[in-house]
Formats: C-alpha cells, structure tokens, sequence
C-alpha cells in the first residue's frame, strides 16, 4: 500500500517535472541578469550638474583624482554646454596634473583654449601650462640626479617660457603674473644655458664653427642672461682655435666690459661638469 500510494504520488511529479524545470531556469537566468547589472551600476545616474561638481569637488580635496576624473568627465559628457562643464574642464586639467597624467592634463587646457579663448579663468590656464611643462624639465629629476636641466631636451622648457610669456603679456595684473615672472627669469637662462651645452659639445669635438655660432645665438636671443658669460668664453675660445684673431679679440672685448669679475676660462668652463640650478625650484 505504501509503495502503491508513492507510485500515485510520482506521476503528477513528472508530468509537472518540465513546468517547474522552466522556472527554476528562468530564476537562475534573472538573478544572473541581476548580477550582471549591478557591476556595471552608476550611482551617479541622474544626479545634476551641481551634485557631480560637489562630489568631484570633495573628491579632489580628499587627493582622490580617479573618481573627481571621472565626476568632472561625466560633467563634460552629460552637461557640455553649462556653466559647470567650462569649470569642470579648468578642474580637469589641474586633476591630471596632480595626477601625474601631463599628457591628458595639456589636453584639457588645449580643449579650454579653443573652447573658450576669452573664458575670465584663461590666466590660470596659461600658469598651469606652464607649470606643467615647467616641473619635469627643470626641478624634480634634476635634484634628484644632480642634472643640469638646461642638458635635457629644451622643448618643455621653450613651451613652459611660452605658457607663462603669454600670461605676463595677456594678463598683468593677474594674481599669477609675479611667480610667472619669476620662472620666466629662470626659464631663460636655462634655454640659454642649453644653449651653451650645444656650444661646448660641438667645441670639445672639434666643430669650433658650429660652437661660436650656437654661442652667438645666446648673446643674440638672450641678452642679459648670466649664460652670457659662459657663451663669450665659447667664443672666445673658438675663435682662437679657428685662427680669426679680430673675432676673437672683439668676443674677449666684450666678455671683458660684461663681466670685469668673471672667473670664467675656458679651461673652468669646459671641464666643469656641475649641475646648474639658480632657484632651486621644488
């Protein structure tokens, strides 16, 4: 009887067995949708304008520039045409920079710029051109390694002097304007002192043509530079091995009006191998 009544009851569970077997799939398959779904959630779904800037805001003071990049981006995406996505693009830029990410960091001053060419906030766009450009070039490796930055490549240093050249002559009364000058004073020293290198490389190798005439460049282009005196040395020294005693004797004549004091020769100057850093830029 036992057995009888549990044969019964097993039919009806395989008749039903497909329907529930259905279901059960079904479940599976929408708990897995579910899943999958809240991997990809945004919590930022609809929030305004307003609400992305605050969050990116708070995010930037808390030194977490992933996600105040990805509020300022989600700005520019959703809001372009606000006043929240021209800042958002100003804040994008600084978020890069302290970031480490330059690259993106110019771009998003160079987007700026041709966006907005008359934007009140282009002064600060133009300081922290140059600072980007600025830093790499000239302070932190340099004091690590002892290197002169006037021997790396002088494009970041040339565009760093453009940056700031553009916002001394734009904006002079701008809060930025005094440091600008300030690193504007270095920066021409330095790309006259890269000059300089060039000048020494081609005379300790022979080319005493090629080296008066990149030293001539920095008595031509960077008059008043201290590197001045080291370029007349040059000079002086190339000409005396080129046998044009006229050149030479006017290059000494000028190196003796300029620089009475100097204790530069050209044995000191062309085996001196210091680094070179008259600010001292952190």
């Amino acid at each position: 009887m036992i057995f009888r009544i549990a044969a019964l009851s097993n039919r009806p569970a395989r008749r039903g067995w497909p329907l529930r077997a259905a279901i059960a799939l079904s479940v599976a398959l929408f708990v897995a949708g579910c899943s999958g779904t809240d991997t990809k959630y945004d919590k930022t779904a609809g929030w305004s304008a307003e609400q992305l800037y605050a969050d990116a805001k708070a995010e930037a003071d808390a030194g977490a520039w992933t996600e105040a990049r990805e509020r300022l981006t989600a700005i520019e995406s959703r809001y372009p045409f606000g006043v929240y996505a021209q800042q958002a693009l100003i804040d994008l830029a600084y978020v890069n920079w302290k970031d480490g990410e330059n690259e993106q960091a110019l771009a998003a001053i160079d987007r700026f710029q041709q966006m907005y060419p008359n934007h009140p906030g282009t002064d600060y766009m133009l300081y922290l051109k140059g600072l980007i450009n600025f830093t790499p070039a000239s302070a932190f490796m340099s004091n690590l390694t002892g290197q002169d930055p006037a021997e790396r490549d002088p494009k970041g240093l040339r565009a760093s002097y453009d940056a700031f050249n553009e916002l001394i002559k734009r904006y002079p009364s701008s809060k930025y304007t005094p440091d600008a000058e300030k690193r504007v004073t270095w920066l021409v020293n330095a790309i006259a002192m890269n000059e300089v290198y060039v000048a020494r490389y081609y005379y300790e190798r022979g080319a005493y043509v090629a080296a008066a005439n990149r030293a001539q460049t920095v008595i031509t282009d960077f008059e008043g530079a201290p590197a001045s005196e080291e370029a007349l040395v040059i000079m002086v020294a190339s000409y005396d091995k080129l046998g044009l005693t006229d050149l030479k004797d006017d290059a000494q004549r000028v190196l003796k009006t300029n620089y009475p004091n100097g204790t530069v020769n050209e044995q000191t100057l062309l085996t001196d191998k210091s680094w070179w850093n008259p600010f001292s830029w952190k």
